[in-house]
């Protein structure tokens, strides 16, 4: 059985295979990582602990993050998508308080961290995908 198959045959609502949201969760877990490195505040146990977030913040961001995002809409438009990073810090508290391993130091490292994210996240986009 040819295993790339298996992985793109189950195909998830944006259109990706399970084989692409493998690897974009791979690709956060090292953006935690080495964002973690950056920022003195923010600190992640291990690689193992990485991937583990990564899933977590991925199913945050699905239930909290939109919920989040359709109750702020007036502010990100008033803000021009600004206010999208005071979001993305918020979820990643729910996952500081949730995950042990894992820990931000204050909100405003939190805001940081997301900032930082956001690049990487970007940045791997390009290059990627």
């Amino acid at each position: 059985m040819d295993l790339t198959l298996f992985l793109d045959a189950s195909v998830n609502q944006a259109g990706l295979g399970l084989g692409t949201w493998i690897i974009h969760i791979l690709i956060n877990a090292v953006a935690l990582m080495a964002a973690a490195y950056i920022l003195e505040g923010v600190t992640i146990s291990d690689f193992t602990r990485a991937i583990l977030l990564a899933v977590v913040l991925a199913v945050l961001n699905s239930t909290l993050g939109a919920v989040l995002d359709f109750v702020s809409t007036p502010l990100r438009w008033i803000t021009l998508g600004l206010f999208s990073v005071v979001v993305d810090a918020i979820v990643l508290k729910v996952a500081d308080y949730f995950m042990k391993g894992f820990s931000i130091r204050s909100f405003s490292w939190a805001l940081l961290l997301a900032v930082v994210l956001a690049i990487f996240n970007t940045l791997s986009s390009w290059i990627f995908f």
